[in-house]
């Protein structure tokens, strides 16, 4: 069993915990709710919503992280891709988040982030032996100060 298939399945294990709870949110918030609201631990349909919304966002950080260590973790090891995914900086984060959204919220906007990773790629690739030594340089550091941190 290699490093990434691991990450998989405990990647599927959080997701399926995950579903159960968001379709338990939905249910209830789709007005399945018991008769006997006395008995519920949140009253409040409201407030089933503001949980069901952190439970997902809470999963999908998990499954987020999962998977990078586990495809990171194929070219560097895992111990270096947690300490690479920790080093990562609030600007770094920020702009992924930001273009991730951008690509996944329209067709033209995943043209536009997709035509520049493949701009990227060429660009790495014609200047591949600079590139790797500034890419490896790059990867130390962020690790580094994920081991700090």
């Amino acid at each position: 069993m290699g490093l990434f298939s691991k990450g998989v399945k405990s990647a599927k294990a959080r997701v399926g915990k995950v579903r159960k709870a968001s379709a338990d949110a939905a249910g209830k918030a789709s007005g399945k709710v018991s008769e006997k609201l006395a008995d519920e631990p949140i009253p409040n349909p409201m407030t089933t919503v503001i949980l069901a919304d952190i439970a997902l966002r809470a999963g999908g950080a998990l499954l987020r992280r999962g998977v990078e260590t586990g495809l990171l973790g194929q070219k560097f090891g895992t111990r270096k891709a947690k300490k690479i995914i920790k080093g990562r900086g609030l600007t770094q984060t920020l702009v992924g988040t930001a273009l991730a959204r951008v690509a996944t919220r329209s067709v033209p906007g995943a043209i536009v982030v997709g035509g520049g990773l493949l701009a990227k790629t060429l660009y790495d690739r014609r200047h591949a032996a600079a590139q790797k030594a500034k890419g490896t340089e790059q990867v130390d550091e962020q690790a580094k100060r994920g081991k700090k941190a």
